[in-house]
């Protein structure tokens, strides 16, 4: 049986023009291929050796996860061959995928999280791989097939998270992370939809509402004419106030401003969370805290705030992880200003959003909000804004009860 297995590249590109890593099996000169789920740019592939150029952030992940999937077709056509099958390159392709392990749940969890790793989506993986070993040390196994995973299951694991005193929310976001790696066990053909746990007449996935709180008026005031604050509570002051003077610009946007995003009188920038390129006009009150920073400005190219000045920009997860360690450094300063001036609401970078919708309530066309907030939908922006909209209820309420 004249038969090989081998790593390609294929010349699919995807949106980004990455392309796909694939398992090609071949028998009598035929060929079919099995896709590993990650995509690499050509500039990063050596084509010689058959692996991922060190110059990829990934390289030695994807070069592991090559070399252990080569390992496992490699053993199945040895085997197979020791038996004298003579079988097609697509039923040697069966053969060798439906005999590996890849039907448990932590099998393709990881591939889901290694996904999630390569594309750089590194809050996203750090939030999922939490919430995928709640699943496992829950099973007390990772041998947990998806057959295993009915409704009553889901049930007595929500019961286990309610243990842990996780908030419905968080319970909502573990259920999420099963159905999504549940899904793509069933488009891979490890597991029959019939077996799905999901949907109308089963497991229903309802998120709960929230409560959105943000600064009044006259807090905000407040906040920006606290007096006595340190050098680091000015700073923390400092990246509040440029976010609500944004319409609530997110944190990891925000540290990544340069001078060179500023020009003609406007802020330009390209958000993180879905690519889109924004152009806002500058506010008066913004001017001060630009001039604030101005004496450590090195260049155009310099950030204007100081926390990703020493990232390393090569490295996704340098960049996530000075991020990180900023925001949760300026949300604890936060706090103490708010002590400063006696307001009783807690506080972070995040609720700078809340307090622009709190602020604008039903004063700006939705359609106007919807570009400031940067959503994708304008029913996103609909329901973001109802958290802030209470005049109607409030008159008719009065209306009823003013007799």
């Amino acid at each position: 049986m004249s038969s090989n297995s081998k790593v390609v590249l294929r010349k699919k590109p995807n949106k980004k023009g990455w392309y796909p890593l694939a398992i090609r099996i071949t028998k009598n000169r035929r060929s079919t291929y099995h896709y590993l789920g990650h995509y690499v740019d050509l500039t990063h592939w050596d084509e010689k050796n058959l692996r991922v150029k060190k110059s990829h952030p990934n390289a030695s992940s994807l070069n592991s996860l090559i070399s252990s999937k080569i390992l496992e077709a490699n053993k199945t056509l040895v085997k197979l061959q020791s038996n004298s099958k003579d079988l097609s390159a697509n039923q040697i392709k069966d053969a060798i995928y439906t005999q590996s392990n890849s039907n448990t749940f932590n099998e393709i969890a990881n591939d889901y999280l290694f996904e999630l790793e390569s594309l750089n989506k590194l809050s996203q993986l750090s939030a999922d791989k939490v919430r995928v070993n709640h699943l496992i040390n829950f099973y007390k196994s990772k041998q947990l097939s998806f057959e295993e995973i009915d409704e009553e299951f889901i049930r007595k694991f929500k019961i286990y998270l309610n243990k842990l005193n996780l908030s419905e929310r968080s319970i909502v976001n573990n259920l999420v992370v099963i159905r999504t790696i549940f899904n793509r066990a069933i488009k891979r053909k490890v597991v029959d939809r019939k077996y799905y746990p999901f949907g109308f007449g089963k497991i229903r996935i309802k998120f709960p509402e929230t409560e959105k709180v943000g600064l009044s008026k006259e807090e905000v005031i407040q906040f920006e004419c606290a007096k006595n604050l340190t050098s680091n509570e000015t700073h923390a002051r400092n990246m509040w106030l440029f976010s609500l003077y944004f319409a609530g610009i997110r944190v990891a946007d925000l540290l990544s401003i340069k001078w060179s995003d500023i020009y003609d009188g406007r802020l330009h920038y390209r958000m993180n969370k879905n690519s889109k390129l924004l152009s806002l006009k500058l506010p008066e009150k913004v001017l001060p805290i630009l001039k604030y920073y101005k004496s450590d400005k090195q260049s155009d190219e310099d950030f204007i705030f100081p926390e990703m000045k020493k990232a390393d920009l090569n490295n996704p997860k340098d960049v996530y992880a000075k991020i990180k360690t900023a925001t949760k450094k300026i949300n604890k300063y936060l706090i103490n200003i708010l002590e400063k001036i006696q307001v009783d609401k807690k506080v972070t970078m995040h609720t700078a959003r809340h307090t622009f919708g709190h602020i604008s309530e039903d004063k700006i066309p939705i359609k106007t909000l919807q570009k400031l907030y940067r959503h994708s939908s304008i029913t996103t922006t609909i329901n973001y804004q109802a958290n802030f909209i209470h005049k109607d209820a409030d008159d008719a309420l009065d209306n009823v009860i003013n007799f």
